[in-house]
C-alpha cells in the first residue's frame, strides 16, 4: 500500500507530441531569424539608436580589449556599410598638400597595425592615421590592459606599444596603396621600442620606412604607457629628436616633403608649451603640425572609482575640456601659424566646433567611436555642418581660432 501511495504521488508528466515539438523548434529558429535579419538592417541602414543602445552595449560583455580587436576585423573586411549622404561642402578642406572631404579623421590607437585603413575611411573618415608602429615587433604591456569606464563614457589603456614592427606595416601599407589603389590619406603614427638603447634611431628608422609611402608622419612621444618616453617632450631631448627627424625627412628620396607632426601630453605645464613652442619653431626642428593631445594620466572627477586606479592613459569625455583649453594655448603662444588636430573628448558637433574655434584645423575620434560605433562618425558631421551654417562659418576653415581666447587655460 505504501509502495502504491508514493508512486500514485509522483506527477506524471504529458509527453511531448513530435508535431509540438517540431512547431516549438521551428518558433524558435523562426524567432533568431528575425532578430538577426532586423539586425542586419539596422546596420546596414546606419541606425544610430541600434548601435547605441543594443549592439555597442552587447559588446560591452566582451573584454575590452577583445571587442577592440573584434571591431578592427569589423572594419576590415568592411562589415559596416558607408553613409548613404555625401559629405556638406562646408565640411571640406585641404589637409596639408590633399584634400579632404571633411576634418574628421580615426586617431592613432584604433587601428595600431594598419589593418583597416579602407574600411575606416569607408564609414567617412576623412583621414586615418594608424600606429603607433615600432621598430622591431614588441607585444606590449601584459592584459589586462584596457578598461571601459562606461559611466565616465572614458577609456583608460595601457597597451605599451604593442606593435608587429615596421616591416610588417610597411609591407601592409604598401600592398593597400600601390596594389590595391587606395589614395585616402594615411598617417603613420612612429613610436620607439621599449628597450631601444636611441630612441632617436627608432624615430628616424621609421621616418626613413614610412616617409616614402605615407601622406604625413607622427611623432609620438606623449603615450604614458612607454617608460621614459615623455621625457623626449623636454627642451634639449625634444630639440635633438626633432633636429635628427627633420634632417632624416629632407634626406628622403622620396617624398621629402611629407609634413611631420609632433603628438603632445596633455599634461604639460604652461613653461612646458613655450619650451616646446620654441623647439618646433627652429628652422632645424620645424615641424608641419601638432596633435593635442594624447591621453591624459589626471583623474580628475571620475565616477567609475575603482577602475579609475588602473594606470594608464585616460580618453574620452573627462579629457574634453582639458584637450581643448591646451589647443587654444597652443594656438596663442604659435599665433595661429602651425595647423593644429583637435583630440580628446569628441563625441558630437558641438564639441567638434569648440575643438575648432580653439584653433584646431582638423580634429580625430576615438573613444566615441568605441562607445556608439560608426553611426557616430556620420552624426558629428552632420551636426558640425550644421553648426557652421548657424554661426554664419561659410566652411571649416573659417571657424578655426575664432574664438580661441575663450577657452584658454587660467
Amino acid at each position: 500500500m505504501r509502495i502504491t501511495s508514493l508512486l500514485s504521488a509522483i506527477p506524471i508528466r504529458e509527453p511531448v507530441h513530435p508535431k509540438r515539438n517540431n512547431k516549438l523548434k521551428s518558433l524558435a529558429i523562426v524567432t533568431a531569424g528575425a532578430t538577426v535579419f532586423y539586425a542586419g538592417v539596422c546596420v546596414y541602414k546606419g541606425n544610430e539608436k541600434f548601435y547605441k543602445n543594443t549592439l555597442m552595449p552587447l559588446t560591452r560583455y566582451l573584454p575590452a580589449e577583445m571587442s577592440h580587436n573584434l571591431a578592427v576585423l569589423a572594419c576590415k573586411y568592411k562589415v559596416f556599410p558607408a553613409p548613404r549622404q555625401p559629405d556638406s561642402q562646408n565640411l571640406g578642406i585641404a589637409f596639408f598638400h590633399k584634400k579632404i572631404s571633411n576634418p574628421i579623421g580615426i586617431a592613432a590607437g584604433f587601428d595600431k597595425q594598419g589593418e583597416a585603413v579602407e574600411g575606416l575611411t569607408k564609414l567617412g573618415f576623412g583621414f586615418t592615421e594608424i600606429g603607433s608602429v615600432t621598430p622591431e615587433p614588441q607585444p606590449g604591456n601584459p592584459t589586462p590592459r584596457v578598461f571601459r569606464l562606461v559611466n565616465d563614457e572614458a577609456i583608460i589603456n595601457r597597451y605599451g606599444f604593442n606593435s608587429e614592427g615596421h616591416r610588417v606595416v610597411f609591407e601592409r601599407l604598401s600592398e593597400l596603396k600601390n596594389v590595391r589603389g587606395f589614395d585616402g590619406v594615411l598617417g603613420v603614427n612612429l613610436g620607439k621600442n621599449k628597450t631601444s638603447d636611441s630612441p632617436i634611431a627608432d624615430y628616424v628608422n621609421g621616418v626613413k620606412v614610412f616617409g616614402p609611402i605615407a601622406d604625413y608622419l607622427v611623432v609620438n612621444v606623449s603615450s604614458p604607457n612607454t617608460p621614459g618616453l615623455r621625457d623626449l617632450q623636454g627642451k634639449k631631448e625634444l630639440e635633438q629628436l626633432l633636429a635628427a627627424i627633420v634632417e632624416a625627412r629632407n634626406s628622403l628620396e622620396v617624398n621629402n616633403k611629407i609634413p611631420i607632426l609632433l603628438k603632445i601630453s596633455p599634461d604639460i605645464s604652461k613653461q612646458d608649451i613655450k619650451d616646446i613652442v620654441g623647439v618646433i619653431n627652429k628652422k632645424t626642428c620645424r615641424v608641419e603640425g601638432l596633435i593635442v593631445s594624447n591621453t591624459t594620466i589626471a583623474r580628475e572627477k571620475l565616477t567609475e572609482v575603482e577602475l579609475a586606479n588602473e594606470i594608464g592613459g585616460l580618453s574620452g569625455t573627462p579629457l574634453r575640456s582639458k584637450s581643448t583649453q591646451l589647443i587654444a594655448d597652443i594656438y596663442a603662444q604659435t599665433g595661429g601659424k602651425i595647423p593644429i588636430v583637435g583630440v580628446g573628448g569628441i563625441s558630437s558637433g558641438q564639441d567638434a566646433l569648440e575643438k575648432l574655434e580653439a584653433g584646431a584645423s582638423y580634429l580625430q575620434l576615438y573613444t566615441a567611436f568605441i562607445y556608439e560605433g560608426p553611426p557616430v562618425v556620420t552624426r558629428i558631421k552632420k551636426e558640425l555642418s550644421q553648426l557652421l551654417e548657424e554661426r554664419g562659418y561659410k566652411n571649416v576653415q573659417e571657424a578655426v581660432g575664432k574664438q580661441y581666447k575663450n577657452y584658454l587655460s587660467k
